[in-house]
């Protein structure tokens, strides 16, 4: 497929030549949400941790003799109905972990690109570099590029300018074009991609 090149000022200067089988699939939606999930699931912590009467700092001696009182019976105070006590079914530290295999993982990231592709959410730029980080130049690129949504700019490599100058932007993030990722493709509204980073990304899509 066929795409426009845009410059900084959002002028069309050249057509790019995009791998079909990157950007122009079929999107599988069912992949892409297993991806997302699994993406979600990992970055979980899964250090959550309660207490149980067995746990929590206390004496374990019976609160008061077992017949001859009219109460209920009772060991220690360290049940959990009592204020104080170790907590019944609460958390407990997990891996939440999922796996998929790497075939699955890719296909997910060719149908959301290759989504954002038939939605006209993708846009190729010439080039990307600042002579030094501005906030101001990346709001006035949107501006020419008439994005006014959020945004994720994959770069074909380290640049610091760029990077810092995108930081204070809330809709906007930086993204080396290798590590690209579910999350990052389907929770912004474009995707913009310098002519550099195409290479990169068909080269582990493609």
């Amino acid at each position: 497929m066929k795409v426009h090149v845009k410059n900084f000022d959002g002028e069309n200067v050249e057509e790019l030549e995009l791998q079909d089988s990157v950007f122009g699939i079929e999107p599988n939606t069912h992949v892409m949400h297993q991806a997302l999930v699994r993406q979600q699931a990992n970055a979980r912590m899964g250090t959550h941790k309660a207490k149980t009467r067995g746990e929590v700092k206390g004496t374990t001696a019976k609160w008061y003799r077992q017949k001859g009182t009219g109460r209920a019976r009772h060991g220690d105070r360290k049940a959990p109905i009592f204020v104080g006590g170790g907590q019944a079914h609460k958390p407990r530290p997990r891996d939440y972990t999922k796996k998929m295999p790497r075939k699955m993982r890719r296909l997910a990231l060719r149908s959301a690109l290759s989504a954002k592709a038939a939605a006209d959410e993708i846009v190729v730029l010439d080039g990307l570099s600042f002579e030094a980080p501005a906030t101001s130049q990346v709001l006035a690129l949107l501006d020419n590029l008439e994005i006014h949504g959020s945004a994720v700019i994959l770069l074909p490599e380290r640049n610091e300018n760029v990077e810092k100058s995108a930081r204070n932007l809330q809709d906007v993030k930086t993204l080396r074009a290798n590590y690209l990722n579910i999350r990052d493709l389907l929770g912004y509204d474009y995707v913009i991609i310098p002519k550099g980073a195409v290479p990169v990304i068909e080269g582990f899509l493609g």
